[in-house]
């Protein structure tokens, strides 16, 4: 099926335990915190499923459902460029604001699906419960999250129980024969509070003594035992969306995620008592390639309208024709075709993971996913810079122009040649609340870890990279010729 907006709205009110520090919020879609950006996510599916766009963005099930694309397991390049479009739309309408758009986890979820042995290797039965866990997310539009790191400070369960303090971290505390209860907390829940329920896992590796924490299961998030605590709502604190612009409508939000003795049918576990292959069911599938996919795409739109906001900066301090600034764009405009290139090339240069499917291109991926959290800080230094103290000469908010008088003299003094006062503090509210403000603040610490710490990202490019090949480049050089006879050189000319 394909979810309208107000069918997803609507599966939020499940009577879910969402906490604002001590506050209990009784609706995510009505209130004040949180209502304009799950109006920002009930916009994306009915957009998709619009006649313009239902083509490119659904696909036709062995069933004769149609479904989000994506869902869909590419077997030829059509497949891959169907999926990229899909996902190139979603970030385009949001503007690459939304990290965990309804398409990141599905992504991860599809390319685990493509390898259901593996699951079998686990544990025989797991294989059938991760091929009908995606296809009820399918058939469903399900919005999934996941939770798949452990709190900060907590990774080193030893420290805990020598203090005789209960390790936080989710693990299984039971069995029974109808499933495993499960107690904790996990991080990150980025857009957890709009969606259907989280995937719980495990992105960093454990070891061999944390069996019980390495389960991977699928959990509603109006489970009973579950609640979620987020962190401040930039939405709430928005006075208006002139002011605010983007924080008004795309502050997805993220939240710690409680497990108080939740229940987790058979059915819904994935890996269990299985350290290792808790975080390697992601790398030895393509499903850490095709959720990272979409996070690349998703970021070329952000950065598309980080260039766009540079251009019409200069644009609006009439600096355009200063050489230097020339290069400051020019060099932008140099990164945002350099990462484009490389995504393109994901699919220009696919490869096969699983028979019978086709893969993006991974060094490629790795590659543009590098580049997208070691770069992020520098496009924002240099957009930064263009912007100089252009926002801090802005009134505090819009309600100056309440006034007629001081709306007069806001635009006596405040206007340049070609653009009027209210419009050059338009502009500058919606650069700063990308490149400075408190949304702007979590921005950039999102795109700098979202993928996991620096060291990690590298390691990615590291493992992938065919280091054979490029030695054997060397090998056949120094196999190509060998110690002269008797030790002897030529003596150079004139000696």
């Amino acid at each position: 099926m394909l979810k309208t907006g107000q069918e997803h709205l609507e599966s939020l009110r499940d009577g879910r335990r969402v906490y604002i520090g001590g506050e209990l919020v009784d609706d995510v879609t009505a209130h004040p915190a949180f209502r304009n950006a799950a109006a920002s996510f009930a916009m994306l599916y009915d957009r998709k499923a619009a006649p313009e766009n239902r083509d490119v963005m659904s696909f036709e099930d062995e069933n004769g459902g149609r479904c989000s694309s994506w869902y869909l397991m590419p077997r030829t390049r059509a497949d891959l460029e169907k999926r990229m479009e899909t996902h190139r739309r979603i970030a385009e309408w949001s503007h690459g604001l939304l990290g965990r758009s309804p398409d990141h986890v599905a992504s991860f979820v599809t390319g685990l699906a493509m390898k259901p042995e593996m699951f079998d290797a686990i544990r025989p039965g797991f294989g059938d419960n991760v091929v009908n866990h995606y296809r009820h997310m399918r058939e469903n539009d399900v919005f999934a999250t996941y939770t798949v790191l452990p709190p900060q400070g907590a990774r080193k369960p030893e420290l805990y129980e020598r203090a005789g303090m209960k390790v936080p971290t989710l693990r299984v505390v039971d069995e029974t024969d109808a499933g495993v209860i499960v107690d904790g907390m996990k991080m990150l829940g980025t857009s957890a509070v709009f969606c259907n329920e989280t995937w719980v896992g495990n992105l960093l590796p454990l070891g061999p003594d944390q069996l019980k924490e390495s389960i991977t299961c699928a959990v509603p998030l109006n489970a009973e035992g579950v609640a979620m605590w987020t962190r401040k709502p930039f939405e709430r604190y928005a006075v208006s969306e002139f002011d605010n612009p983007l924080s008004w409508r795309f502050d997805e939000t993220d939240s710690m995620v409680l497990f108080d003795r939740v229940f987790v049918p058979w059915e819904k576990v994935f890996v269990h008592d299985n350290a290792e292959m808790s975080r390697g069911i992601y790398v030895q599938s393509p499903s850490h390639s095709m959720g990272n996919h979409q996070s690349n795409i998703r970021f070329l739109e952000k950065l598309k309208l980080m260039l766009g906001i540079a251009h019409r900066v200069v644009e609006a301090n009439n600096v355009g024709h200063i050489p230097a600034v020339q290069g400051v764009l020019g060099q932008l405009a140099a990164w945002q075709a350099g990462l484009e290139g490389m995504i393109m090339g994901q699919l220009q240069n696919p490869e096969t993971l699983v028979p019978g499917y086709l893969n993006v291109n991974r060094r490629y991926m790795y590659a543009a996913l590098h580049w997208c959290t070691t770069m992020h800080g520098q496009v924002c230094d240099a957009v930064r810079e263009l912007l100089g103290g252009g926002p801090f000469q802005m009134p505090a908010d819009i309600s100056v122009v309440a006034d007629p008088d001081m709306r007069a003299q806001f635009e006596r003094y405040w206007s340049v040649p070609g653009q009027s006062a209210v419009g050059r503090m338009k502009l500058f509210k919606l650069a700063w609340d990308l490149l400075g403000s408190e949304f702007a603040g979590r921005h950039m610490q999102y795109e700098k870890f979202y993928a996991g710490p620096g060291f990690i990202v590298t390691g990615y490019s590291y493992l992938n990279a065919p280091w054979d090949a490029w030695g054997g480049l060397v090998d056949g050089i120094l196999n190509g010729y060998d110690v002269p006879d008797g030790g002897s050189v030529r003596t150079p000319p004139g000696k």
